[in-house]
């Protein structure tokens, strides 16, 4: 052993430094820090995350193309973009990383760490809800660039970006956990563009059928769009109804993602 390596006695019987694993809430933080770094170097994850949404807002909002009804077309664009967000975050890009992750037997190694399994979900939620801030302010900053003039309860908004992300994040867990990874990847992909049109994101949803529109309000990004919509537009007191949508999604979709995800 080298002179500075040698580990000396602190007092009778014991040594410095001390063998063995770091600290729980330290562990968790250095995943969750390496999970949103590995997130950031993707270029498909930014592009999901960042790109698609920012386009999305300035395209929109400065050419006619969709009838937004009356007022500014970004008072009603921003909360729409910031559902796609937390979705593209917490359900798109979770379920691609997660599921590859997990074919290449990244979550096996992991789970034989002393990290425990629920701290590695808990790491990656983290990840998630950093993004997610990253995004929600970058988005704030172009709409106000843009003339947003949002109103309403900032905790309503809070309340529905959790709920919104507990909801998206059990969705992406079950898919990544069940799904071979190359079905993993198409179908979320699948899946992002099917609710980026249908779900009241960009188009709204009075332009749907009426039949349409009574299933198309009971999805996710439905409920997050539209409560959103409801208190930073209109300045709407607490949207229970669209709170109460994403509660039965994140518990049906956490529920589930816990019974049957598979770590191989």
């Amino acid at each position: 052993m080298s002179a500075g390596t040698e580990a000396r006695p602190t007092s009778a019987g014991t040594y410095a430094p001390r063998p063995g694993a770091a600290p729980l809430p330290r562990m968790i933080a250095a995943q969750a820090a390496l999970e949103t770094k590995m997130l950031l170097r993707n270029g498909e994850q930014l592009l999901l995350t960042v790109v698609i949404p920012t386009l999305l807002l300035v395209l929109f909002s400065t050419v006619d193309i969709v009838d937004t009804g009356s007022g500014k077309a970004v008072d009603f664009l921003a909360p729409g973009v910031l559902a796609l967000a937390v979705m593209s975050t917490a359900f798109t890009g979770q379920a691609i990383a997660t599921g590859f992750e997990r074919r290449y037997g990244v979550l096996k190694r992991l789970g034989t760490s002393p990290l425990p399994r629920w701290g590695l979900m808990a790491a990656k939620t983290l990840s998630v809800l950093v993004t997610e801030v990253l995004q929600v302010v970058l988005l704030t900053v172009i709409a106000f660039s843009l003339g947003w003039s949002p109103q309403g309860n900032p905790l309503a908004v809070l309340l529905l970006l959790i709920l919104g992300t507990a909801a998206f994040s059990g969705l992406g867990l079950l898919m990544a956990g069940t799904l071979k990874a190359e079905a993993t990847l198409a179908a979320a992909n699948l899946v992002f563009l099917l609710l980026l049109v249908g779900g009241g994101v960009i188009v709204p949803l009075d332009k749907f059928p009426d039949a349409a529109q009574s299933v198309l309000g009971l999805l996710p990004i439905s409920a997050l769009s539209d409560g959103l919509r409801d208190v930073l537009q209109h300045g709407a007191g607490m949207p229970w109804g669209d709170l109460g949508i994403l509660a039965v999604w994140a518990v049906v979709g956490l529920g589930a993602a816990g019974k049957f995800f598979r770590w191989e």
